[in-house]
């Protein structure tokens, strides 16, 4: 049986066609063989019936081929799969947000799950994805695969996973009935003055800024300590720059800003807050003066507050750390913090492509240190600790007095 001259034709030239190519040499047999030829050489090349009936319309539309010497106009070819299935890339994100690693500022970041795992979880969700398509998904979002333990999160606490997997819970559930949620921290503090800033930025060849060989403390012209409030749902920010010490003061006030400023416009019927915090420092779990002033403002903002503290040693998983404070520090790499106004500035023109914005202001407020809370104090707070983890999480409600 003798091969069909088109097969073999095809053969000979495939190799050195590029797909427009192709396409037109497809579409010209046809041409020549008349009625039924776009079915002939589909069938003898393997090439589509649109693909020969493609090449075969631009041969009869002279100038309307490829433009610029493409090989493809314009949007042309297999759409990605995340275009495809919109949801696919946001549904992935949340299956890896609660078991998420890495440090704030770096971008090395791993999950706990597996690719195979993810791909079967997606699949449960009605995406048809393979797990290949996952592992690229998950390096396109910057993940990568690390070995055992090579940044160190401290001892190994129990129910750890557990109390994330619960703040998770917790998250998603004030998400969807619509009530705010923020992740609060206190950024490193900075020294004011002409010290150097780790990083570098585009300037003209040899003007980078003079700065202090020395960063004492006694050189500087002040300290700030910015106190940050994030909003995971709008994805948006407030930081207030103290001056003073970083105290649980400060942290409530950084909050009650963020809500006079911010919270109570975008939530106008909110009548509960959910507060994502690390286990440690100014708002810390143990620290009693940190709920003494939640109380307080409780009682001045009508507020539920529920807290939920990540465990201890883990607190580069709050959210802050990756979503705020990690950008604020790109922004302003290779500046010197001259001046309280240019830390202000700095911090708010911090904006990320996923559309993150900040907002910034001056706390020149004193929060004097050693400040105690006796038990009778104590006993005053309408706290109401958790079945699970009651040290984590918590939550206070106003007094009905409205004073405490």
């Amino acid at each position: 049986m003798m091969t069909d001259p088109i097969r073999q034709r095809y053969e000979l030239m495939a190799g050195h066609l590029n797909e427009h190519q192709r396409r037109l040499w497809a579409g010209a047999e046809a041409e020549v063989l008349g009625w039924g030829g776009i079915g002939h050489v589909s069938r003898a090349t393997g090439l589509s019936r649109g693909v020969v009936a493609a090449g075969r319309r631009e041969l009869g539309q002279p100038g309307r081929g490829i433009p610029g010497g493409r090989v493809r106009r314009p949007g042309g070819g297999r759409k990605r799969l995340t275009v495809r299935d919109s949801a696919l890339k946001a549904d992935l994100e949340r299956l890896i947000e609660p078991t998420t690693r890495g440090e704030p500022e770096s971008p090395l970041r791993w999950t706990c799950k597996s690719t195979r795992e993810l791909t079967a979880a997606l699949r449960d969700q009605g995406h048809p994805v393979s797990h290949t398509v996952v592992a690229e998904l998950l390096h396109r979002l910057d993940y990568s695969l690390q070995a055992d333990r090579k940044i160190r999160e401290g001892g190994n606490v129990p129910d750890r996973d557990a109390q994330f997997n619960h703040i998770n819970a917790e998250v998603t559930r004030y998400q969807a009935e619509g009530q705010p949620v923020i992740s609060v921290d206190a950024k490193k503090r900075e020294l004011i003055g002409p010290f150097k800033n780790p990083g570098r930025e585009w300037r003209p060849k040899g003007r980078a800024p003079a700065v202090n060989v020395y960063d004492f403390p006694s050189l500087s012209e002040g300290k700030a300590l910015p106190y940050g409030v994030y909003d995971l749902t709008t994805n948006t920010g407030r930081v207030n720059v103290g001056t003073d010490h970083d105290t649980a003061m400060l942290a409530v006030a950084s909050i009650r800003q963020w809500w006079d400023t911010m919270g109570h416009t975008t939530y106008p019927a909110a009548t509960r807050l959910l507060i994502t915090a690390d286990g440690g420092g100014s708002n810390g779990s143990r620290n009693h003066l940190w709920k003494w002033e939640l109380q307080r403002w409780a009682d001045e903002s009508g507020l539920t507050i529920r807290v939920c503290h990540f465990p201890p040693g883990t607190s580069k998983w709050n959210k802050i750390e990756h979503r705020l404070f990690s950008a604020i520090t790109q922004n302003w790499r290779g500046q010197p913090l001259v001046s309280y106004e240019t830390v202000i500035q700095l911090i708010g023109a911090t904006h990320t492509r996923t559309g993150l914005t900040v907002q910034a202001g001056l706390d020149q407020h004193a929060y004097p240190t050693g400040i105690k809370i006796s038990d009778d104090q104590m006993a005053h707070i309408q706290l109401q600790k958790d079945r699970f983890h009651g040290e984590w999480n918590y939550t206070i409600s106003p007094t009905t007095s409205g004073k405490t």
